[in-house]
């Protein structure tokens, strides 16, 4: 059952430290929560949360390249060549040239690897649904506000990419 202060607006003065610790706190709590939806289906495959990560975004945007993975994901090249390469190992990832710049490698899911995925993100939505069904549309809405303030406008672009494909 979800205390009373969990239901509660946010304070009137939300901008002081006992509400942001709160905010991210609960930012914390929630993404462990999720997150561990989808561990146990991962370690059964010896894969970990960067493999997800890669495999959630390149289902999202399909022959996507290496570069634009990159930049998603903010890691170094070293970690996303190791990712890629076990992904590509196990038979979740294909890659092919670039049809103008042969050098491009793009990428796209395997049969194996979307099943994997959808299994994944069945898991995802489960929990996220209950969530929003929870909390309400108007609050679903205000949260979503939250999250894109927490982007930097210099990198929204890539959100909106992603979202092209709704």
């Amino acid at each position: 059952m979800a205390s009373a202060q969990s239901t509660s607006s946010a304070s009137p003065l939300f901008l002081r430290e006992p509400e942001l610790r709160r905010g991210l706190e609960l930012l914390y709590f929630g993404n462990s929560h999720i997150t561990r939806a989808i561990d146990r289906g991962l370690a059964a495959q010896g894969l970990g949360r960067a493999h997800h990560r890669a495999l959630y975004f390149i289902a999202r945007k399909p022959d996507m390249t290496v570069s634009e993975l990159l930049a998603l994901l903010a890691i170094t090249k070293q970690s996303l060549g190791r990712v890629l390469g076990e992904l590509a190992e196990r038979g979740l990832v294909e890659t092919r040239p670039g049809e103008r710049d042969r050098r491009q490698r793009l990428l796209r899911l395997s049969a194996q690897g979307l099943a994997l995925e959808t299994e994944l993100f069945d898991a995802l939505r489960e929990k996220l649904s209950a969530a929003y069904a929870r909390a309400g549309q108007h609050a679903v809405g205000g949260f979503w506000a939250v999250l894109e303030g927490l982007i930097p406008e210099a990198e929204r672009d890539r959100l909106d990419a992603l979202r092209e494909r709704d």
